[in-house]
C-alpha cells in the first residue's frame, strides 16, 4: 500500500509536512476561579511556566445567562469556573495580559455572542486592533442539547446565534476560530469513541449548512473552525480516532460541501486529556492516565492541548496540581523525542485498519442522521442523547461486573491512602462578587440600559446579526444575564 505524506490532502497522516519538527503544538492550560482577580493570577502563572495559550472556564452561572446576583445562581456563582457577569469582570480577569499577543480560547456555548462581546469591549477599551486578537470560542451549542445541558434557547435560535458570530468574525476578527466542535463533552457523557466522531461530525455538517443558507462561503469561513476532541485510556484507538478525523472532515468539506481551499479542508483540533477517566480515589494514578492520554493526541497529531490535573475528580486544581499537568505536555514535548516524526505510527497494519474502521462506522452514523433529518432534528428527536446514555450504561455495567478493570477503583484499590489536600471555594469572595455586581448595577445609567436592550431585541426579532447590538449593550453598561434575558423574550428557552 502507498501511502500519503504528512501535509497532503486527505490529511490523514497531518496537517503539515513535518508536524511538530516546525511547531509544537499550543499548551493550552484550562482554568477559572472563583474571582476574575484570582483566574487572572493563575493565568499569569501559567504564562510564566511556559503555557502559550490562555483557556477560559467559566462557572454555572454564567454559562447559562444568569448574573451573579440571580436568584437561579445561587450555590453556583465560582464554582466550576470564573463569574463574568459584567465588564469589569473580564476586566479584571484579563488585567496586565497582552489581549494582542496571547491566544484564548473560551469554553463557553449558549452564552458565546456576550463572551465574545466582553472580549471585543476590552480590547476597544485598552485600543488594541481588535483584528489582530487570536482565539478561539467554543460556541457549540449543539452539543450542549445531547451532552452536557448549558443551553438557553432552542435549536434553532440557537444555530442562528451561532452563524452570526461566523458572519461578524469574517468581517471583524478574521484570527478567531469561530467554533471549536466538540466531541469531547459528548464522550464525557460516555458515548463511544465513534459516537464521538459520529456526532461531532454530524453537528458540523448543521453549522457548516445553516452557515451556507445565510449565504456564507465555505471555503472563507471554514478556514476558522476548528474541533475540540478527547483523549480517553485507549491508547492504539484514541491514535487511529485523530487520523480517522482528518480524512473524515476532509472528505465531507470536499465532497459534501465542494470546499477547495486547503485550509478549510484541514481538520485542526484540541484535545483534552478524558477528564471521566480521572478517579477520586488514589489520585495519583490519573497522572499516568494524563500522560497516556496525552501522548497518543501528540502521536495522532492534535495541534492544541490541555492535560488534567490529578486533583480535578475531586476540585478545583491546585498551583501544584496544575504545574505537574503542565510539565506533562512539557517532559512529551521537550524529552520523549516523538516531536522529530510527523504521524509515527503511520503505516502501522493494527492503526492503519483501526483508522479505516473508524471512518467506515462514522460514516454509517452520520448517514443515520442524515436519513433522520440532520443533526437538529436528530436532536429534537433525542437520538442522540438515547444512544449516548446506552453506551454509558453498557460501560458502567463492564467496571461493575470487573469486565472493565479500572486501577484504584476495582482492583488494587489502596484502602490506607489519605485524602489529599484540595483548593477549596472561599464564600466571602462570592460574597464579594455578588455585591459589587450589585454596586454597578445601582449606580449606572438605567434608562441607558433599557435603551440599548430594546435594540437588541428588535435586531433579535428582525432577524438580524446581534453581534453588533449585543457589543453596544456591553458598552452601556448592560449585564450578561440582562442580554440573555433579552433573547430570552424573543427567542423562548428550551
Amino acid at each position: 500500500m502507498t501511502l500519503e505524506k504528512p501535509g497532503e490532502f486527505p490529511y490523514t497522516r497531518g496537517l503539515y509536512k513535518n508536524m511538530y519538527k516546525d511547531k509544537l503544538w499550543t499548551m493550552r492550560q484550562y482554568a477559572g476561579y472563583t474571582t476574575a482577580e484570582e483566574s487572572n493570577n493563575r493565568f499569569k502563572f501559567l504564562l510564566e511556566n511556559g503555557v502559550n495559550g490562555l483557556s477560559v472556564a467559566f462557572d454555572l452561572p454564567t454559562q447559562i445567562g444568569f448574573d451573579s446576583d440571580h436568584s437561579m445562581a445561587q450555590g453556583e456563582v465560582g464554582k466550576v469556573g470564573v463569574p463574568i457577569s459584567y465588564l469589569k469582570n473580564m476586566e479584571d480577569l484579563f488585567r496586565d495580559i497582552p489581549l494582542d499577543k496571547v491566544s484564548t480560547s473560551m469554553t463557553i456555548n449558549a452564552t458565546a455572542p456576550v463572551l465574545l462581546g466582553f472580549y471585543v469591549s476590552l480590547a476597544m477599551k485598552k485600543n488594541i486592533n481588535i483584528k489582530k486578537l487570536h482565539g478561539t470560542l467554543q460556541n457549540d451549542i449543539l452539543k450542549e442539547y445531547i451532552a452536557r445541558g448549558t443551553y438557553i434557547y432552542p435549536p434553532r435560535p440557537s444555530l442562528k446565534l451561532v452563524t452570526d458570530i461566523f458572519e461578524y468574525c469574517s468581517i471583524s476578527l478574521p484570527n478567531w476560530n469561530t467554533i471549536s466542535i466538540s466531541g469531547y463533552h459528548i464522550r464525557e457523557a460516555g458515548s463511544t469513541a465513534v459516537q464521538e466522531l459520529g456526532f461531532t461530525f454530524s453537528n458540523a455538517i448543521a453549522y457548516v449548512q445553516s452557515a451556507i443558507d445565510k449565504g456564507l462561503d465555505p471555503n472563507i469561513f471554514g478556514q476558522r473552525i476548528s474541533f475540540f476532541l478527547n483523549a480517553h485510556n485507549g491508547f492504539l484507538e484514541e491514535i487511529s480516532k485523530f487520523r480517522a478525523a482528518r480524512k473524515i472532515w476532509a472528505k465531507i468539506m470536499s465532497e459534501r460541501f465542494g470546499v477547495t481551499s486547503e485550509k478549510a479542508l484541514m481538520f485542526r483540533f484540541h484535545t483534552q486529556t478524558g477528564g471521566s477517566t480521572l478517579t477520586a480515589s488514589d489520585i495519583e494514578n490519573n497522572t499516568v492516565r494524563t500522560t497516556m492520554q496525552a501522548l497518543s493526541a501528540v502521536l495522532g497529531g492534535t495541534q492544541s492541548l490541555h492535560t488534567n490535573s490529578k486533583d480535578e475528580a475531586l476540585s478545583l486544581p491546585s498551583t501544584e496540581t496544575a504545574r505537574l499537568a503542565l510539565r506533562t505536555q512539557q517532559i512529551i514535548a521537550y524529552e520523549s523525542g516523538v516531536t522529530k516524526y510527523a504521524d509515527p505510527f503511520g503505516g502501522s497494519y493494527l492503526v492503519e485498519d483501526m483508522t479505516e474502521k473508524y471512518i467506515e462506522k462514522t460514516f454509517e452514523i452520520i448517514e443515520n442522521i442524515d436519513d433522520l433529518g440532520g443533526a437538529v432534528s436528530a436532536i429534537e428527536n433525542n437520538y442522540m442523547e438515547d444512544e449516548i446514555s446506552s453506551s454509558a450504561y453498557e460501560y458502567q455495567k463492564q467496571v461493575e461486573n470487573c469486565k472493565k478493570i479500572i486501577i484504584g477503583v476495582n482492583k488494587y484499590e489502596d484502602k490506607n491512602k489519605k485524602d489529599p489536600d484540595l483548593q477549596e471555594i472561599d464564600p466571602k469572595k462570592v460574597k464579594d462578587q455578588i455585591e459589587a455586581l450589585k454596586r454597578f448595577k445601582d449606580n449606572r445609567n438605567s434608562i441607558q440600559v433599557i435603551q440599548e436592550l430594546k435594540k437588541l431585541e428588535e435586531s433579535a426579532k428582525n432577524n438580524m446579526n446581534v453581534m453588533p447590538n449585543i457589543i453596544s449593550c456591553i458598552n452601556k453598561d448592560c449585564t450578561l444575564g440582562e442580554i440573555s434575558d433579552s433573547l430570552r423574550k424573543i427567542f423562548g428557552e428550551y
